[in-house]
């Protein structure tokens, strides 16, 4: 990547009475005067949204941000079993495992989705073969596709491709992230199904928003779900349960 000599931001400056980001006064310009949603698009854009980039990203927020015990959540609650006075640490403890895995893959699944609308309808349905064929043949996983859960399809994939078209979208990579599930099903004889991070890479780029900056949605949300394990901790604790059950899951053996 190019570097600049004399590097500048254009987020946020300050002085002795005022805080301007992205040339608007914060207490003036945004507070009270623009939502979460909105603020979070003008920071990282640098403009006010357009209704479907509101719809998009506050429909995103809205659909990772909860999913139970996932392996973040326990993370989270088992050190704020041993370090109570540290919330922040908690929740730092269960972002720090917010990866490929469990979290997000939402930008690798919009890359290839990128690659398919990049060619004429008509070879779409043939590059989307193409691509579920070389994941197959090297036995790579296929971001954005398959879910140890919801196995008969995730139900989140359905609801935001609703959503998001009736906020206006084109439907292009929407379409897209079809064609390749279907493809993946022929090509692998599987019942492959689409999971919420290919339509939330199709999503972003329906709505004109980088895909690179896709996981920080997830972490975003993901921050937040996490801020209501800990408080849900202090009274309903789990940490020592949970802590409990793998010591007993996982038994000591003398090696070899």
């Amino acid at each position: 990547m190019y570097k600049k000599d004399n590097p500048v931001t254009h987020l946020c400056t300050s002085d002795v009475d005022s805080i301007t980001i992205r040339g608007k006064d914060l207490c003036n310009d945004l507070m009270g005067h623009m939502n979460f949603t909105d603020f979070i698009v003008f920071h990282f854009l640098g403009k006010e949204p357009s209704t479907l980039q509101r719809t998009v990203v506050d429909t995103v927020l809205v659909c990772i941000m909860e999913h139970g015990m996932t392996p973040s959540a326990i993370a989270s609650r088992v050190t704020y079993l041993g370090a109570p006075e540290s919330l922040q640490g908690a929740v730092a403890a269960g972002l720090l495992g917010a990866g490929t895995r469990f979290v997000g893959t939402a930008d690798q699944a919009a890359a290839l989705l990128k690659r398919i609308v990049a060619l004429p309808m008509s070879e779409r349905k043939d590059e989307a073969k193409r691509i579920a064929k070389e994941h197959h043949e090297s036995n790579q996983f296929l971001p954005g596709y398959g879910h140890p859960i919801h196995i008969n399809g995730d139900p989140r994939v359905k609801r935001l491709d609703e959503v998001i078209r009736d906020a206006g979208a084109n439907g292009k990579y929407l379409d897209a992230m079809y064609l390749l599930g279907d493809a993946i099903k022929e090509i692998s004889g599987k019942n492959i199904v689409i999971n919420v991070n290919a339509a939330i890479g199709a999503a972003l780029l329906e709505a004109d928003i980088p895909p690179e900056i896709a996981r920080g949605f997830n972490i975003i949300a993901r921050c937040a779900g996490l801020v209501g394990h800990i408080y849900e901790e202090q009274s309903e604790p789990a940490g020592y349960k949970i802590w409990k059950v793998a010591d007993e899951a996982v038994p000591y053996q003398q090696a070899d």
